[in-house]
């Protein structure tokens, strides 16, 4: 069972030449371009991505766009920017088709000093020990999983901005869904600097939308 992989992608071009060619051999490619400036819907198409467009600003916004334009059973996600190791996703979809898990998740490990920023990786520390007091038990909000499509739909996550992925954990806690946490390796990015960790104001920004969740 071969899942779709939905990448949400804003001005990406440079890294998507490098993410593309590390997919998992046969596996479906959605890029959502949430409103790039620079060439990342052509790149996308050049390396047989299927391109759909998310006018929308906002993280939540571009991942749901890909989720609901896919059509598998099973769906992927992943960031654009070749920071994260896809060689996870194979283990992480056989842990939900084998029904062992309703949701994989990754935890990210840095692979050398410096990839993750402190006021990037303490927002992360925070929110998860939150979450964890709420049940449910990850502890990281990595932009990695994989769950069935439909019961992902279900799930009826409203936010579409940086608060997408832990209202996600959230709802699935609430719906005692058996969630398997992974280890995956964390790089730096393969090109830019990225909308949240790579800056205190990106990450305060994202900490807030998730925050409001929390309360």
């Amino acid at each position: 069972m071969q899942p779709e992989i939905v990448l949400p992608c804003l001005d990406e071009a440079d890294a998507l030449p490098h993410v593309l060619a590390r997919m998992p051999a046969g596996w479906p490619v959605i890029v959502v371009d949430n409103g790039s400036t620079d060439r990342t819907a052509e790149v996308a198409r050049e390396f047989g991505a299927r391109v759909v467009h998310e006018p929308r600003r906002g993280y939540g916004a571009a991942v749901h766009a890909g989720l609901e334009a896919a059509t598998g059973e099973l769906v992927a996600f992943l960031d654009g920017d070749g920071s994260l190791d896809p060689d996870v996703l194979p283990a992480m979809a056989a842990a939900v088709a084998s029904g062992r898990a309703d949701l994989a998740v990754g935890r990210r490990v840095p692979d050398s000093a410096g990839v993750w920023p402190w006021h990037a990786r303490a927002a992360n520390t925070v929110i998860a020990t939150m979450l964890r007091a709420r049940g449910v038990g990850v502890h990281d909000i990595a932009p990695i999983r994989v769950a069935r499509r439909r019961d992902l739909l279900h799930l009826g996550v409203t936010d579409r901005a940086f608060g997408y992925p832990l209202e996600l954990l959230l709802r699935a806690g609430r719906a005692g869904w058996r969630i398997d946490e992974v280890p995956v390796a964390y790089a730096r990015r393969a090109g830019g600097r990225s909308k949240v960790s790579g800056s205190v104001s990106g990450t305060v920004r994202a900490g807030r939308d998730m925050i409001r969740l929390l309360r």
